[in-house]
């Protein structure tokens, strides 16, 4: 047997026992969480699938995990804030996206090697080297463009529902109600518009009901959050109940602000569709058009007048 053989042999049984122990670790009953659902069906209300499916990828990526994740330091990483950023609250996300990420550094240079292996066109020297390293690379960079783009998502959501939770706080509180019961209100008109929102305001809700304080509540809204209006936000509430002032007049100019805010992002995502439009049309549109156009006079020229200009040339 030649060595490309002995390899794929080898890799193939390799795959499947992984697999075979992924499965049977999967498919172990979690005793201490039967046993709470049997005291507390209510403890864990949920989807049983959803809540099923996350408890498998964790054990299917915990020993990949613990190899890229670091040891120290992570609870004050810039990552655990994006995790924030993105909603994403559960203990066991970290080690799930490490896990990931570390899966896709090895297993998709070795998915690409099989797959051109199979094809008959395995790579050699410097080309093998590139291949594997693209792969590595497209592996370890995926996690992290996901989750960029999970914050981005939200951060935007929250950004454009705001200035409205803004507007319904606003009437709350010149209604009569306070702060605490205004945000409260406002959560539950903002759950189907902006659901992010709705759950950060509500955790400000539950921290101020355990005893912090709510200067902090509301640092900790910015800090989850991460957007910079929110933060501006947080802010003249607190110097506003440092220095007396209207509470609603602050947020009815602070909503203001935040609309015109947002109508000037917008006019400015406008302003550059004709720049991002332009490479298109020059590299797929032009040459489309040219074609269309110059195509049949091309042709009649190479059947009419090239034979003509040859034969009165002779």
């Amino acid at each position: 047997m030649t060595p490309t053989a002995i390899l794929f042999l080898v890799l193939v049984f390799v795959v499947v026992v992984t697999g075979c122990l992924g499965v049977a670790i999967m498919l172990r009953p979690d005793a201490g969480r039967q046993r709470l659902r049997s005291l507390d069906p209510a403890a864990l209300a949920g989807d049983p699938f959803a809540d099923r499916t996350i408890e498998w990828i964790t054990r299917a990526t915990r020993p990949f995990g613990k190899l890229s994740m670091p040891a120290e330091g992570f609870e004050k990483s810039s990552v655990k804030l994006r995790f924030l950023h993105a909603g994403i609250r559960n203990p066991a996300a970290a080690t799930v996206f490490f896990g990931v990420k570390t899966l896709l550094t090895i297993g998709l240079p070795l998915l690409g090697f099989l797959a051109m292996s199979l094809g008959g066109s395995a790579p050699k020297g410097n080309n093998f080297m590139m291949a594997v390293f693209l792969l590595a690379a497209a592996g370890y960079y995926a996690p992290n463009i996901v989750l960029s783009h999970l914050v981005n998502t939200r951060q935007r959501e929250i950004f454009e529902s705001f200035p409205d939770a803004l507007d319904l706080m606003t009437v709350c509180i010149e209604a009569g109600i306070g702060t605490e019961a205004a945000m409260m209100r406002v959560a539950d008109d903002m759950q189907f518009k902006s659901p992010a929102l709705a759950g950060e305001m509500r955790t400000v809700n539950l921290e101020l009901r355990a005893g912090a304080d709510r200067e902090r509540a509301l640092r900790n809204l910015a800090i989850r959050t991460g957007v910079d209006e929110v933060d501006s936000f947080v802010s003249m509430i607190c110097q506003a109940e440092r220095f007396g002032t209207s509470i609603a007049a602050s947020l009815r100019v602070h909503s203001d602000m935040l609309r015109s805010r947002r109508r000037q992002r917008a006019e400015e995502a406008a302003a550059k569709i004709s720049l991002k439009l332009l490479f298109p049309l020059i590299f797929c549109i032009f040459p489309s058009l040219i074609v269309v156009l110059m195509g049949p006079a091309m042709i009649l020229i190479h059947r009419v007048l090239l034979p003509t200009m040859a034969g009165s040339g002779g």
